[in-house]
C-alpha cells in the first residue's frame, strides 16, 4: 500500500545561512579595534596627533594652536609643500596644516612617515613661534 503523507507545510521559511554558491556569509576581515581596519587617513592623523602631544609637553602654548590634516595643498602653491602654518587672525586661532598625500608619497614605511610628519610639525611650529626647529625639539634632524 502506498500511503505517502506529505510533510506538514512550514509557516516560515528558514533563514538562509549560506549564499547560493555555498561559500558562507561574508563578514568583516578584521574587527574594528584592530589597526588593520583604520584607514590611511586615520593612521596619518594619529601620527600628527602623536607628534603634537610630544611637543605640547614642552610647549604648553601649543594648546591654543589648531592642528589640521589636509589631503593636498591648494592650487595657489607654486611648489608642493608638506605643511603650512597660518598665524592667528581676529576670530581664528593659529593653525598648522600638514598635507597627507605629499608626505605619503615621499615615504616608504610607517617609521619614515612618522619621522617626516614629526619634522614637518616641528618646522611649522618653529615658524609659527619664530624659533629655530632645533630649539623647538632638540632631537630635530637627528633621527
Amino acid at each position: 500500500m502506498d500511503s505517502s503523507v506529505p510533510p506538514p507545510p512550514r509557516a516560515e521559511p528558514r533563514p538562509r545561512r549560506r549564499d547560493r554558491h555555498g561559500r558562507g556569509m561574508r563578514g568583516p576581515v578584521a574587527p574594528p579595534q584592530v589597526p588593520l581596519s583604520a584607514s590611511r587617513a586615520e593612521t596619518f592623523q594619529d601620527l600628527v596627533r602623536d607628534s603634537v602631544d610630544r611637543l605640547e609637553r614642552r610647549w604648553p602654548q601649543l594648546a591654543d594652536v589648531e592642528f589640521m590634516v589636509m589631503d593636498v595643498p591648494g592650487r595657489e602653491e607654486d611648489s608642493v609643500p608638506l605643511g603650512r602654518s597660518v598665524p592667528a587672525g581676529k576670530q581664528q586661532p593659529a593653525r598648522i596644516l600638514v598635507y597627507r598625500r605629499p608626505v605619503e608619497i615621499r615615504t616608504k614605511s610607517r617609521d619614515e612617515r612618522a619621522l617626516l610628519v614629526h619634522e614637518v610639525v616641528v618646522e611649522q611650529v618653529a615658524e609659527l613661534l619664530g624659533l629655530s626647529p632645533e630649539s623647538v625639539d632638540p632631537r630635530y634632524g637627528q633621527d
